[in-house]
Order: structure tokens, then C-alpha cells, then sequence
């Protein structure tokens, strides 16, 4: 992997890089610098940099061959390709002092580059000693920007220098270029800097500074393994794996399962790794469970049989998991009985079966209803059909109480009454629901949140410029966050209602949030995915969408699996093949995804949804009993 500059311009401080021998601090080190005081760490020796106190900020990261002539970038991050403009493909084999030009095709650097810095960096590199600082960049666009720099040399068994490691921070450069002709970074490097390699010199009465730091990194004086550590661990899973290849000593960075979780913890999120963690990484490791999740290798169809029974029979219920617990909730039963009961299976029992469970003030009952899962055991029930028509009620039930009971939530102006709408959970606590149709068969376009950690919930529309067309039946999926994809429906398109096969997406954290449509492709001579509704949308750890299931017209198959990145910049949908007996039929209200990597579809093989002693799974990971 590569970072931008390997010759760069502004000022800094470089720092002797450690070597073997010597302290070596641990995780537990790093703990307990950051719970220092202020008032310590200003009286203290120790070179702190506000580098690596920027966990929000997008981290560029990039390795250059050491041993090749010139220093050639070998690799770059994506945070580096979209601040600075460039593309991997223009800038790997290259040095990177290119940033220090304003235009691609220029021949040398910007006069406000300041060559003293650059002169400093590159004596750093020579010297094998690290480099840190403010330089002056530009995009390709020509736009200055201001980059915090790290430069760390990578050393073999033997000492020698084999990769520059580049860790960068950009930031808006404030600068006004046409009014300016002198260099706006000044070197701050002191003569006390100036002297690191010089063992001779006494520092504040600790003894040369060479033993001072030998076997010690030069940010906070950790070893160079838990810099690396640190390092990797704002990477994603696919950097961290290519990283690995560069050489022995990284390979063997990259091995340790602390890291690999802080990896997947940084490009998933809490609320996920946290919920794989309890399910599923006790033995599969962290290591294997990104990469199978990233290239769908262990991707499988299986077959399972339940025991008990869910009774009286019927269709058109909502089901979720909670935990390793699939939950069932209503439906329509014979001659359009509103169903009103609640169906636990815990798929931890060693012959798993369907339990009614015993709850308190059960909600009215209702079918074409959304059944949702927040915080881990808390049940949420909205809307749907009553027997007195359509609804627009929350139900609330902590499954793990003593005494389960529904509690119902109102506050604030709720969404009008409907049924066939779609939902989902964000931050794990608010309820998101989108669209559906009213009692008059009117489909709707709205978006509403309903944040259920506060004392009193209160419902709050999420006001856009623009809606996707009105539509019952979609899926509604979280990646990101707090960004939500539609996918599919019935929607209303002028006077007709049809099949939707578009996908939307939008960011409901922003100050204005503005859904927009994404032009998916297919990939390479793939197939995009039929429109349908009421079909299966799986939201996976890493971000990405799988669809498979529903209403189609016309003879494809629904049990052909589809699969969108909706991060990527020109989206494409990939087809997935996938081993085994997948069932015929597959709808997204009787489907539930347990733990990130199970996706459990209720009713028989032929989509009968009346048998729920038969379920198909579909494993995105290789599962710990194996």
C-alpha cells in the first residue's frame, strides 16, 4: 500500500527510528498516555503530535519500495484517491513528490514548496529516521491542501530499509495562491532535533539520546509493532490484507486478532463487530471472517427442520431476529383473522423449536406490519392492517423481561396509518419507516425516524427536496451508519403501479438530506436484478447489499442472488452464485438476518409461509459448529 509524498514540502520534526532492544510498551502504554493529564503531557518529554488524535478524520495511507530506485509508491488507500484526485493507476510506480506540483504536468515543484523541508525529508529517508509535519500539497485539480505527514521507515531482519510507510491527515489549505510568492511553511525543526542521530548529545540529563531511543518509536514511544498496530487498525479489512504482503515483519502485524478486530471494528462499526463477536468469531478469528464475508467464498444454501408449532396457521406476519432468536409476531390468519400473538425460536437450543410466548397487553392484531429489532432483546412493532383498518401504533417489548410485556409509544405527529410499508434500525435505537399505502390505496413517498432512546420518543419526518416515487413492498437497508438504500417496490410511475427495479439512497445524519438514485450497472456481462417486491434485502457487516427473493414477473428466477456496493463510486450489481438448495421462494417480511452472517427464510420450499418447520439458511460465513 502507498501513502502520498515520499519527498514532501513543509515543516516537521523527524525522529530516530528504533531499533531492536530496548523498551518495547504495549497496548496498555498507549491507554495510559491518553488518560493523561493535560497539565502532564505538556511538562512531559514525550514528542506528542495530534496525528493520531483524529479517529474521525479519513486517514490516507500509502507504502513506497525502498529498495526500488526513486522510491516508487506501491500502494495507496481510497481516502488517498479521493482527496487528492489521483487514481491509483496514475500515481503506483511514481514517487510522490508529484503532490508537490500544481499541475500533473508540471516539471517542478510550487515556488511555496519550501525546499528546506524537502531537503529534510529526504535526508530523513536516507538516514532511515522518521519524519513528521505539516506539508503544502495540491490536488489535481490544482487546489492547495494541507497534509499532516508521517513518513516511518520499514526495516528487514537485517536492518535494511525495504518500505516507507506514509500515514496522512489532509486538511483545507487556507491560502491564497495568487497573492502569495513566498513559502508559507517555515521549518520548525530545532538544532535539538537536528541532533537525534547524535549519541554524543546529552538531552535534558537522560544519557545520549541514541540510547534514549533505541528499541523506542518516535510517536508516542511505542515499539514500532503497536505503531503499525495502530496504524492497520484504521484500515479496511482489504488494505490490511494487502499490507500483509509487503514484507515478513508487517505480514506479521497483520496476523495479530486485537488488530484484525480493531480493523473490522473501524470499517463496520461497534454495533456490528460487537454482535459478530458474541456470535460468531470465537473460533472462525477475525482474520477469516473479513476475508469470507469480503469474497462470499464460503457462501452456502442449507437446509434446517424445526420442532413445535406456530398455531393458529397463517401468513402475511413479520418476523426478526433478536440475537440468536427469531421472533415472530401477528399475521393473517384463516378468513383474515387478525393475529395478535408472539413465536420465539432460539436457534442456541439444541433442538430448536417454536415457543408462544407469554407476554402481557399484547397489541391489536394486525398483518402488513414490521416487526424490528433495537438494542439487542427490544421488539418493534408498527403499523399494518387492524380490524379496523390500517394503523400507525408503536409497540414496544423487552423480550429478555421477567414478564415480557407490550408497551405502546406515542409522541409527536406520527406517520398516517398503513400497511405494506418498510422499516429498519439505525445506531441500533432508531426506527426508520418509509412508504407503503394507506386505506384508500394511496401509496405514500415519506420517511420517517423515531428515535427510541430518548424519555419521550417523538416521531420527526425527514424533510427532502425530492422522494423516490411512492411504493409499497421495498426494502429499506442501513450501510455506513446512518445512510439508507430503497431497493424495489411497487411503485406509482405516472397513472400505473409497477415493479420497481431502482435503487435510492440517502444519508439521514446530513443537515439537509437529499435522496438521489443510483446508477447501477451490471458487472462485467452481469445481469442487473428483475424488479420485484416484497423480496429479500440482506445488509452485510462491510456495507454491502445482497437482494434475492420476491415478487417477479416473467420467468426469472427469485432465488438468483444479486449484490451492490452502494459506497462505491459507479455502483454495479454482481451476480452471485451460490452452492446448494436455495428455497423456491423468498419474501422479505418472513426473513431474518441473525448475527451478520445467517440469513434465516421462514415457510417451506415452494414459499409456503404456513410451514415454519422448515427453513432454509443462508450462511454468509462458515458457521463454528463446522
Amino acid at each position: 500500500m502507498a501513502k502520498k509524498e515520499g519527498e514532501l514540502h513543509g515543516s516537521g520534526k523527524r525522529q530516530k527510528r528504533s531499533r531492536a532492544g530496548g523498551y518495547k510498551a504495549m497496548p496498555e502504554d498507549l491507554l495510559q498516555l491518553e488518560e493523561q493529564p493535560e497539565e502532564e503531557l505538556e511538562d512531559s518529554e514525550l514528542p506528542l503530535t495530534p496525528l493520531f488524535y483524529y479517529p474521525q478524520s479519513p486517514t490516507s495511507f500509502v507504502v513506497s519500495d525502498a529498495l526500488e530506485a526513486d522510491c516508487p509508491l506501491i500502494y495507496v488507500n481510497t481516502v488517498f484517491e479521493n482527496f487528492t484526485g489521483y487514481r491509483a493507476d496514475e500515481v503506483l510506480g511514481r514517487n510522490c513528490r508529484f503532490l508537490q506540483y500544481r499541475d500533473p504536468h508540471a516539471q517542478r515543484r510550487h515556488p511555496l514548496v519550501d525546499p528546506v523541508v524537502v531537503s529534510d525529508i529526504r535526508r530523513c529517508l536516507e538516514q532511515g529516521i522518521e519524519f513528521q509535519g505539516e506539508l503544502l500539497n495540491f490536488r489535481k485539480d490544482g487546489t492547495p491542501i494541507v497534509n499532516r505527514l508521517h513518513l516511518a521507515p520499514i526495516h528487514d531482519d537485517d536492518g535494511v530499509v525495504t518500505h516507507i510507510i506514509g500515514i496522512q491527515v489532509f486538511s483545507e489549505a487556507k491560502i491564497d495562491l495568487n497573492c502569495l510568492s513566498y513559502p508559507v511553511f517555515k521549518e520548525t525543526c530545532s538544532e535539538e532535533n537536528d541532533q537525534v542521530g547524535d549519541d554524543s548529545t546529552e538531552q535534558n540529563g537522560g544519557g545520549p539520546v541514541g540510547q534514549q531511543n533505541q528499541g523506542i518509536c518516535g510517536i508516542f514511544r511505542l515499539s514500532d509493532e503497536v505503531l503499525a498496530q495502530n496504524i492497520l487498525s484504521r484500515l479496511s479489512p482489504r488494505d490490511v490484507a494487502s499490507l500483509g504482503s509487503v514484507c515478513r515483519r508487517i505480514r506479521k502485524l497483520t496476523k495479530d486478532e486485537h488488530v484484525r478486530k480493531m480493523v473490522c471494528q473501524n470499517s463496520w462499526g461497534r454495533e456490528v463487530t460487537g454482535t459478530l463477536e458474541r456470535m460468531t468469531t470465537n473460533k472462525l478469528g477475525w482474520g477469516r471472517l473479513a476475508r469470507e464475508l469480503t469474497t462470499l467464498e464460503a457462501v452456502c444454501w442449507k437446509k434446517l427442520s424445526v420442532g413445535g408449532a406456530v398455531e393458529p396457521s397463517r401468513c402475511n406476519y413479520s418476523a426478526c431476529a433478536a440475537g440468536n432468536r427469531l421472533v415472530l409476531f401477528g399475521g393473517e390468519g384463516v378468513n383474515m383473522e387478525h393475529m395478535d400473538d408472539t413465536f420465539v425460536l432460539n436457534l442456541d437450543a439444541k433442538n430448536p423449536e417454536w415457543r408462544r410466548v407469554s407476554v402481557k397487553s399484547s397489541p391489536p392484531g394486525r398483518w402488513g406490519h414490521t416487526l424490528s429489532c433495537i438494542n439487542g432483546s427490544w421488539l418493534v412493532v408498527f403499523g399494518g392492517c387492524g380490524r379496523e383498518g390500517l394503523l400507525n401504533d408503536v409497540f414496544v417489548l423487552d423480550l429478555d423481561a421477567k414478564q415480557p410485556t407490550w408497551k405502546e409509544v406515542s409522541g409527536g405527529t406520527p406517520p398516517v396509518p398503513r400497511s405494506w410499508h418498510s422499516s429498519c434500525t439505525v445506531e441500533g435505537s432508531k426506527l426508520v419507516v418509509s412508504g407503503g399505502c394507506t386505506d384508500a390505496g394511496v401509496l405514500l413517498s415519506d420517511t420517517y425516524l423515531l428515535d427510541l432512546t430518548t424519555e419521550k420518543p417523538m416521531w420527526k419526518e425527514i424533510p427532502t427536496s425530492w422522494a423516490p416515487p411512492s411504493r409499497l413492498g421495498h426494502s429499506l437497508s442501513v450501510y455506513g451508519r446512518t445512510k439508507l438504500v430503497m431497493f424495489g417496490g411497487l411503485a406509482k410511475s405516472g397513472h400505473l403501479k409497477l415493479r420497481s427495479g431502482e435503487a435510492y439512497t440517502v444519508d439521514i445524519e446530513e443537515e439537509k438530506p437529499r435522496w438521489r438514485e443510483l446508477e447501477c450497472s451490471a458487472y462485467q456481462s452481469g445481469v442487473v436484478p428483475p424488479p420485484r417486491l416484497d423480496h429479500v434485502a440482506v445488509s452485510m457487516p462491510c456495507g454491502r447489499i445482497l437482494i434475492f427473493g420476491g415478487s417477479i414477473a416473467g420467468l426469472h428466477s427469485p432465488s438468483q442472488l444479486f449484490l451492490l456496493d452502494p459506497s462505491e463510486e459507479k455502483p454495479s450489481w454482481r451476480n452471485v452464485s451460490v452452492p446448494g438448495q436455495p428455497p423456491k421462494f423468498a419474501w422479505g417480511h418472513s426473513t431474518c438476518v441473525v448475527g451478520g452472517t445467517r440469513v434465516l427464510v421462514l415457510g417451506g420450499h415452494t414459499g409456503e409461509e404456513w410451514i415454519l418447520n422448515e427453513l432454509h439458511e443462508l450462511c454468509l460465513a462458515t458457521r463454528q459448529d463446522e
